[in-house]
């Protein structure tokens, strides 16, 4: 069933992660996966460039259809193989409305990352701004107050009780911010949501490598 089914990803990327973690609710094993390296270029490899023109991860395709948007190849995965494991979408319109709004809002969490991490690692130590390193982590603080007030309401998941397809996509962009080294103690939510995501079969089995070989945080993030 998934052996027509080619994803390349990269280590630690949250939208690589989120496909895998689909990929292993919907009990979709056997798919051709390779391992990227941005170090050596192979995203622009021409086997990537077949898949995804843009030169990015994830480059996913299955049969004749290439879907590399990651929110967009989750809900495609669900939609076309509904029966396989795990029902990512709820039947409840309350839920249903509430994963689809996590599902799609987890972008501006992904953005301030990136703006903290981009300005940090392409901008050397000397020439940075602190008023340009603050103001980014200050958008990304008040980011994160706005997840952890989520998780403080209903159960468990990012909508309700069941895992969903909001957990999916979700999660790897909330483990990166921990990975980055962010303030355990200011966050106790959103730990606990971590520590709940981390233990699901899913997600570990698609862990991303050099976290499994290097547990260590880092320590971008310690100060928020």
């Amino acid at each position: 069933m998934a052996k027509d089914m080619t994803l390349l990803w990269a280590s630690g990327s949250p939208p690589c992660w989120r496909i895998m973690i689909v990929l292993e609710e919907k009990n979709l094993k056997g798919y051709n996966q390779k391992l990227l390296s941005f170090e050596k270029g192979e995203h622009k490899a021409k086997e990537t460039l077949e898949i995804n023109p843009r030169g990015q991860v994830p480059a996913f395709k299955h049969g004749n259809n290439a879907v590399n948007e990651s929110i967009a190849a989750c809900l495609y995965l669900e939609n076309q193989f509904k029966s396989n494991g795990t029902n990512l979408i709820p039947q409840n319109a309350q839920e249903q409305a509430l994963m689809y709004q996590r599902t799609i809002e987890i972008l501006n969490l992904q953005q301030k990352i990136i703006d903290v991490v981009t300005y940090t690692r392409r901008v050397p130590e000397e020439e940075r701004h602190d008023s340009a390193v603050k103001r980014n982590k200050d958008a990304l603080a008040a980011e994160l107050k706005i997840w952890e007030g989520y998780m403080q309401k209903g159960g468990p998941y990012m909508a309700g009780k069941s895992f969903s397809l909001a957990d999916a996509v979700c999660f790897p962009t909330i483990a990166l911010v921990f990975r980055l080294g962010l303030a355990q103690e200011k966050y106790p939510k959103l730990v606990g949501y971590h520590n709940l995501m981390k233990e699901r079969p899913s997600v570990k089995a698609s862990w991303p490598p050099h976290w499994l070989e290097n547990p260590k945080p880092m320590d971008m993030l310690k100060d928020l």
